[in-house]
């Protein structure tokens, strides 16, 4: 049986977020949820904050810890995209999606660890994405900032590792989401044709692997890149 523990998912009101939750409370944690709109599963606190706004943040985690005590297991999977190319990608388009999804995980990271090195003991697990490493045309914000969580997990481990505290990365591809469900079929198609396992992964495939690392099982690994992915980015 795993320790019971108070975990917090940032956007986690819909898709993949909404999925770690879930599974976070079926194995009898005690599960905050952070965003900006709608709520996390039944049976979560559902907490108002912005990303790009520490005070904010700071609030949020606040609000948790006199709810549920310290924060012990953090998963910082809100993000935002603006997809567009490069040469039309305004300075907006790229600094939103870093301050959201980048800066926001740091911000996050940061006053979680108050908490964690005081107890000696914490689980950062950072979503990123397929295309941090492997790159996709269009998306140079959204890629560099999922390319990033990767260094922050790294430095992170360096720096509190021998705190008993962990840093990881998961890194899901193709997920069955609305936003993936709202594609033309024929593009579906083609997508799935590039992924070696012919499928789009369920969130809750992705879940799975992330209470796993923030688990007592995995207290060694740390600083690690696990892609969910279907062998589409082969661990790039």
């Amino acid at each position: 049986m795993t320790t019971a523990r108070t975990v917090l998912v940032t956007g986690g009101n819909r898709g993949i977020g909404f999925a770690i939750a879930e599974d976070f409370l079926a194995e009898g944690h005690r599960v905050a949820v952070i965003s900006r709109s709608g709520h996390g599963p039944s049976g979560s606190l559902t907490v108002r904050a912005d990303m790009t706004d520490a005070a904010s943040i700071d609030a949020a985690f606040t609000e948790i810890e006199a709810t549920y005590g310290p924060v012990e297991v953090v998963v910082a999977n809100a993000g935002i995209t603006r997809d567009t190319l490069l040469m039309r990608m305004s300075e907006d388009d790229f600094t939103s999606v870093i301050d959201t999804n980048l800066s926001g995980a740091f911000r996050v990271v940061k006053r979680a660890s108050k908490g964690m090195l005081k107890a000696r003991f914490g689980r950062i697990v950072l979503i990123s994405s397929v295309v941090g490493l492997y790159g996709s045309a269009g998306q140079v914000n959204y890629s560099a900032s999922k390319s990033g969580l990767i260094g922050l997990a790294r430095s992170v481990t360096r720096e509190l590792g021998a705190r008993g505290i962990t840093a990881n990365v998961v890194a899901p591809g193709f997920i069955e989401t609305d936003m993936t469900a709202a594609l033309p079929e024929a593009q579906q198609a083609d997508y799935k044709r590039s992924i070696p396992a012919g499928r789009f992964a369920t969130p809750s495939e992705v879940a799975r692997v992330v209470s796993w690392l923030a688990g007592d099982d995995a207290a060694y690994i740390s600083g690690a890149v696990i892609p969910v992915d279907g062998g589409l980015g082969m661990g790039h």
